[in-house]
């Protein structure tokens, strides 16, 4: 069965969305349903009422570097949450919500799958309670603000302009910092040129769109503490400079309380079950080779009061994901792991130890499903490199082996064999087949693991110069021998130094999934290479500085064979089909 026959066949089982809420510890109307399957949850309320509970075990889900089909890390984090269901433990899970780009795209939904899914899977997949809309929305408020307000003082004098208690900020068009937002991928809108027509048509510039979950108002959403942190970081937003070069943000333009005002509702997370009935939050989509790629710190303040384990996920692989929980998210709540899973399967593995290309919606390559074990022991490397990046934030990490039918005993012992060199456990897991029941061992693997002390630590403070924090990342993190600067990024580097800007904000590295490099072709574990820093962004509202190596597009493209041409609605039940 697909998984969207399976999530289909499930919901009649599922619980009540009341029943969850009840059976999580929810109290009278902390619980926001929307229908009976999903809800919202009040997060201000809980918080408040649980504020002096223990905090549950903490544990985030990362990968190694994944194929470009993906690895099941969501899959893995829905198992682990079933696996602890299974053994009798208080557990809550949290994942990010599907971007509307991969679920119609190449890569699908992200709410697991097999038997290791979230339901119900169709508006979890698309829509669910309008978060993405509302950070779109958001974002586009503040690009219809700042270029509503370009048109007026080009049209209007300074005493027109007072007239309507307005100032002159003198926008500079060429040092806009945004564009717009859309929840798909759309490389035709990459670069755009707006406002064409007559002078009451808006100002005529070079523009273009980004993915919504590339937004800052997204990484805001992921960041933020409460609503009035949030409202604080929507005003600090940096949209553009002044010919003079000063900043302009929402807060100029007058728009940052309309653009919180999308948002008073989407803050709140959105509650949903595991196929076998366990409670995951799903909240805030941000993607992590393109921004901070994690579930929201709301998200997790809530699941580590409500339970005993709470169980959370970071995207892709360790050096992006990881690293953003590691120096970036737990920076910011406070909160500390308690255990680090790293997924890996066998198939990426057998990629990074020079298997043939693997490109989605192509048939695998029968290197994949046969035994091989020497492609196993190479593409090893890349699997030593995450445990040691784990292992340098303090934390003794699981590996997880997610398990495929066509695995071989020889090349599981393998993988066991190099975790255990590097210092990890290393586990096989067969959640995606028997979900909560075959993910036992690692569910127990991560029980025993949260009750050791770690020594988790961040890499560097924030007092460290920005450009030597960069270098930090890229050496102890990525395998770089070094940093490189074009023009541009090394004077944008050392303006933010000389405005101490390097010292206040965290570093958000965007880069490449598909390689711990910057190259997506340098598979394994690259050596002898430098990291090249083309440009460097700032999210002031979000709280960091965004070093943009080698080409990363905020707006991916479409494939040839999208997912959209195989999902299609049954217009006798009006039941969606065809999501994976």
């Amino acid at each position: 069965m697909q998984d969207w026959e399976i999530a289909e066949a499930a919901e009649d089982q599922m619980k009540p969305i009341q029943q969850l809420a009840d059976e999580l510890g929810l109290q009278g109307n902390e619980l926001i349903p929307y229908g009976n399957r999903l809800a919202k949850v009040d997060y201000q309320k809980v918080l408040a009422r649980l504020q002096n509970a223990p905090t549950a075990k903490y544990i985030d889900v990362t990968a190694i570097t994944p194929t470009p089909l993906g690895e099941g890390k969501t899959t893995t984090t829905i198992g682990l949450v079933e696996g602890l269901g299974k053994l009798g433990k208080r557990v809550c899970g949290a994942i990010r919500q599907p971007s509307s780009g991969p679920t119609f795209n190449i890569k699908g939904s992200a709410a697991g799958g097999g038997l290791a899914q979230c339901v119900p899977l169709t508006p979890i997949s698309i829509r669910l309670t309008g978060d993405i809309d509302c950070v779109t929305n958001a974002h586009n408020l503040a690009m219809v603000a700042l270029t509503s307000r370009m048109q007026h003082e080009r049209n209007y004098d300074d005493a027109r302009l007072a007239k309507s208690n307005l100032k002159r900020l003198d926008i500079d068009p060429n040092r806009v910092q945004i564009g717009w937002a859309i929840d798909f991928c759309a490389q035709a809108l990459r670069k755009i040129r707006i406002g064409l027509g007559g002078k009451m048509d808006g100002f005529e510039m070079d523009s273009g769109f980004q993915m919504t979950v590339a937004s800052e108002v997204m990484a805001i959403l992921a960041v933020a503490r409460d609503l009035k942190d949030l409202r604080e970081r929507i005003a600090r937003m940096v949209v553009g400079y002044s010919h003079s070069g000063r900043e302009v943000t929402t807060a100029d333009l007058g728009v940052d309380g309309a653009m919180t005002a999308w948002l008073i509702d989407a803050i709140n997370p959105n509650l949903v079950q595991t196929l076998e009935g366990q409670p995951v939050f799903i909240h805030a989509g941000p993607f992590a080779n393109i921004a901070i790629g994690q579930s929201s710190i709301i998200a997790d303040r809530l699941g580590t009061k409500l339970a005993d384990y709470h169980v959370t996920e970071s995207g892709f692989a360790a050096d992006i994901g990881y690293e953003k929980f590691w120096n970036l998210k737990c920076r910011m709540s406070g909160l500390r792991p308690d255990a680090v899973v790293i997924v890996a399967t066998i198939r990426a593995l057998k990629m990074h130890g020079g298997g043939p290309a693997v490109k989605a919606g192509m048939p695998l390559d029968p290197a994949y499903t046969s035994e091989n074990v020497g492609l196993v022991e190479k593409g090893c490397e890349n699997l030593a490199a995450h445990i040691e990046i784990v292992r340098k934030s303090g934390v003794r990490p699981i590996v997880c082996v997610n398990e495929f039918k066509t695995d071989t005993e020889a090349e599981i012992r393998t993988v066991r064999r190099t975790a255990e060199i590097q210092g990890a456990r290393a586990v096989t897991s067969a959640h995606w087949l028997k979900g909560g029941a075959g993910a036992a061992e690692l569910a127990q693997a991560v029980i025993e693991t949260c009750r050791q002390k770690n020594d988790f630590h961040f890499l560097y403070d924030l007092t460290m110069p920005l450009r030597q924090r960069i270098e930090l990342i890229a050496r102890e993190v990525y395998g770089a021998d070094g940093v490189t600067y074009t023009d541009s990024a090394l004077a944008k580097a050392k303006a933010l130094e000389a405005e101490s800007l390097g010292t206040r904000l965290g570093t958000c590295m965007a880069k490449t999934q598909q390689s711990l490099s910057h190259d997506p072709q340098l598979k394994g574990r690259p050596r002898g290479w430098t990291l090249p820093i083309n440009d460097i962004l700032v999210y002031k509202g979000a709280g960091f500085v965004v070093p943009v190596a080698g080409e990363i597009k905020l707006m991916p493209g479409t494939g040839s064979d999208p997912a959209f041409h195989r999902i299609d609605v049954d217009v006798n039940t009006g039941k969606v089909k065809g999501l994976f």
